[in-house]
């Protein structure tokens, strides 16, 4: 996805401490809230309160997705990068399951249609299962998801799995923003003529959508990550205050 940063291929890769991430000014240090995230009895994820289940995951243990959304240019890879590196989580980036040729329409500007979504968004909600499956207790990705129904899509994640919840970060900015942006972006197939097409179909998410956070991105990129990390450790203390 594009970001505030050059993309860096880092398929269901933790990412880099975020110290070595920039926005070209400065390095962002890792929140000090992330003291507050429980921490398993095993690293490895294979036993919690003496519970284990045949894929190796605890069934009675809360487990989450983390789907950083919206349109091109908002910064979803960077911030879904450093999510993933303060809390120690699997990184997916959705561009990276595209197949070829969409990958060749999108290099044309010629925007993508609900068919060639469809079999892309069953693999991202597939990648982050698998993730869980080998034990994670959580995966952050990236997908544009502009349209309720492709959220609806990955909302089917949690019926496979006891305790799942999904959660999309909804980064929200103005067309005007973003086209600047990716202006300034050099060698990404995302073309700027693409920004106008994505916002043609975007379907911001609503009041009824309640597993969405809000994020506004037009300020600073430290701000911005800041809000995202704070929202996800409130929401996840949330879930097992209500779970206790």
């Amino acid at each position: 996805m594009l970001s505030y940063d050059k993309p860096v291929s880092m398929k269901t890769q933790t990412p880099t401490s975020p110290a070595t991430m920039s926005n070209g000014h400065q390095s962002i240090p890792p929140s000090p809230k992330v003291v507050r995230l429980p921490t398993p009895a095993l690293s490895n994820g294979v036993r919690t309160n003496g519970a284990i289940s045949a894929n190796g995951s605890n069934p009675k243990h809360d487990r989450h997705i983390w789907l950083v959304t919206g349109p091109a240019g908002c910064g979803k890879s960077t911030v879904a990068k450093y999510l993933a590196t303060v809390l120690d989580l699997p990184y997916i980036e959705g561009d990276e399951y595209h197949p070829q040729a969409n990958i060749d329409k999108m290099s044309a500007g010629i925007p993508l249609t609900d068919a060639d979504r469809w079999d892309w968004l069953v693999a991202l909600r597939q990648a982050s299962l698998n993730e869980l499956n080998n034990g994670k207790d959580g995966v952050v990705l990236t997908c544009s998801a502009l349209k309720r129904k492709y959220r609806d899509v990955i909302r089917v994640a949690p019926y496979f799995m006891p305790r799942l919840h999904l959660h999309f970060i909804y980064l929200d900015a103005s067309e005007e923003l973003l086209l600047k942006r990716v202006l300034a972006r050099k060698n990404h197939y995302m073309g700027a003529n693409m920004v106008h097409s994505q916002f043609e179909v975007l379907e911001r998410p609503t009041s009824e959508e309640t597993d969405v956070l809000a994020i506004d991105v037009d300020r600073p990129l430290e701000a911005v990550m800041g809000d995202a990390l704070d929202k996800v450790l409130n929401t996840m203390d949330k879930i097992q205050n209500e779970n206790q």
